[in-house]
């Protein structure tokens, strides 16, 4: 808060992949601002639907047995998405909540099944899985731990690129007590960091073989950030539940949801009187004019053939950015999976000067560019709806910020 003070950027406006400071300065979005603006600002469309649908629900909770019908019509075109039929869709808020839905379901179903010990919950080195409490406990960046006392108490994290580390700590902990293992098909927030080859097929495969529930948090992933409608479905590999937000709406209003296979929601659809009631639920879930915002966004990415953009994309990013890697600053350029990127800091300089990755961010910004500073460097994830040209803004800005610093 401090920092902030007196040194407030204030965006006014959106247009495309631009966005406006009050005074009028015009800046390149390369963060679609929190990872989700995948359809750029100002999309009418979406305007339009969100206005239409408040003229005529404006709210109502889906609690119990309410529906309406944006949420029911939601629900089935995100149900369809997942790899295999006869997914379940449980609404909320955004990506935070939907960790923490994704942690609850599974841990209540295998209470369901008579297997109530299996609650300990393992995530990875580097991961962020939002900053609710379980979100926050399966975490794997230190800073994002540090002074909130302790958390929850059955987690654990493993190392980002190693599977046989994931199968010694499931062993470790006993395969009957852990109910689920957390993964980002490309870790986001932590660095941008892409998987190694196979890593994703073995992760899957272990956690199969040991009867723990996968799940992708494909928050940052999916909406064509890697060039597929959930991120996770670019590898042959079949998810027991995948979390969405940010750009199921592009961000224009906060949703969330967690997509759950078949067999991990039967246990609540014995199709029968007595059902277990899953005590949970935010209360914005289902909210009309959220799920207005998606349908019209889920439109816009089948008219315009958007998802496919985050591989079309991701070969010319990584191409503009590769030079950074030869500077005296820069220890590694991650790119080349999907429409993201993470720029490094060379850990000797790092360690010299703690600040760079804020002073880069800055020098990008003078230079008409936003990035984000992620602990030891900047990433970056611009609109789906850039092109070369605004690939090229892009890293001259970041080739022009390192060598001011």
């Amino acid at each position: 808060m401090g920092a902030v003070d007196g040194a407030r950027l204030v965006i006014t406006r959106g247009e495309g992949p631009w966005v406006f400071g009050e005074d009028g300065t015009r800046y390149l979005d390369g963060t679609a601002a929190l990872w989700y603006a995948n359809l750029g600002h100002g999309r009418r469309e979406i305007a339009d639907a969100v206005a239409r649908q408040m003229r005529e629900l404006d709210a109502y909770s889906i609690f119990g047995d309410f529906a309406n019908p944006p949420a029911l019509e939601l629900a089935d075109r995100l149900a369809a998405l997942m790899p295999a039929p006869g997914a379940k869709v449980f609404l909320g808020s955004g990506g935070g909540d939907a960790i923490d839905t994704a942690a609850k379901v599974a841990r209540r179903h295998f209470a369901e099944l008579g297997q109530p010990d299996r609650v300990h919950l393992i995530g990875r080195g580097h991961g962020y899985h939002g900053t609710h409490g379980i979100g926050t406990s399966i975490g794997g960046i230190p800073a994002n731990l540090a002074g909130f006392g302790p958390m929850l108490e059955h987690a654990s994290s493993v190392p980002h690129d190693d599977a046989a580390a994931l199968e010694a700590e499931i062993v470790r902990v006993g395969p009957d007590r852990v109910a689920a293992f957390f993964c980002e098909p490309v870790i986001g927030a932590g660095g941008v960091h892409l998987p190694p080859d196979g890593y994703l097929e073995a992760v899957a495969e272990i956690c199969a073989r040991h009867g723990v529930l996968f799940v992708a948090d494909c928050v940052i992933c999916a909406f064509g950030r890697l060039g597929t409608w959930l991120g996770i479905d670019r590898w042959p590999v079949t998810p027991d539940m995948v979390t969405i937000a940010k750009g199921v709406t592009s961000g224009t209003l906060p949703l969330g949801a967690v997509l759950v296979a078949a067999d991990v929601a039967a246990p609540f659809f014995p199709g029968e009187a007595g059902a277990p009631v899953l005590r949970h639920g935010p209360t914005y879930a289902g909210h009309p004019a959220c799920c207005a915002a998606a349908l019209a966004a889920l439109d816009l990415y089948e008219r315009d053939d958007v998802i496919a953009r985050g591989r079309e994309l991701e070969a010319p990013l990584a191409e503009a950015l590769a030079p950074l890697a030869g500077h005296e600053l820069v220890g590694e350029v991650r790119a080349g999976t999907g429409f993201l990127a993470g720029v490094e800091f060379d850990a000797d300089a790092l360690a010299a000067e703690p600040g760079l990755p804020g002073r880069l961010q800055l020098a990008a910004r003078e230079r008409g560019v936003l990035v984000r500073p992620l602990g030891r460097g900047v990433a970056v994830s611009p609109p789906l709806v850039c092109g070369q040209e605004e690939i090229d803004v892009l890293a001259a800005a970041l080739a022009e910020g390192l060598a001011a610093l």
